[in-house]
């Protein structure tokens, strides 16, 4: 998909910086190469990403912020713990990206890996690994395609 005109919202949690660092290496990469603009914001860690999109979403339906965006990508990454925390903030990061999606009609597209470990957290995140940051960007232009080709 050629993006020109597309604007996108990166919004990443930076709790693991060098994850962070990574998958929004492979985002920008990806986006730079479609023509799409972005803009970049940091919340400290997964639950706070859908926040981030949805204040974002309400200023622009509201004018307060033009011209807006067409689509969202969600990067981050949790790492399993000594506690159930991880299945609290992995389950709902995720269901707060989907209930968005879902009720707002938006192009999220989630890049919020849930490893086990730090290794395989880096493998998923490096740009020359799993790329998961590319994928992600890729995955929130296709969506963005979709949603313009139902008139949205």
């Amino acid at each position: 998909m050629t993006a020109t005109s597309t604007t996108i919202l990166i919004v990443e949690g930076r709790f693991y910086t060098d994850i962070a660092d990574a998958l929004m290496a492979g985002a920008t990469t990806v986006l730079d190469h479609s023509g799409a603009t972005y803009e970049r914001i940091a919340v400290p860690g997964a639950l706070e990403i859908p926040a981030a999109i949805a204040f974002a979403h309400d200023a622009a339906r509201q004018g307060r912020l033009l011209p807006g965006f067409d689509g969202f990508v969600a990067l981050g990454c949790v790492i399993r713990g000594e506690t159930t925390h991880y299945d609290y903030v992995c389950g709902e990061s995720a269901r707060g990206l989907q209930d968005l999606a879902v009720r707002e009609k938006l192009a999220v597209a989630n890049g919020i890996l849930t490893c086990e470990d730090h290794a395989q957290a880096w493998t998923r995140a490096s740009v020359d690994q799993k790329n998961k940051g590319g994928a992600v960007a890729r995955a929130c232009l296709d969506m963005i395609a979709l949603r313009r080709h139902f008139g949205l």
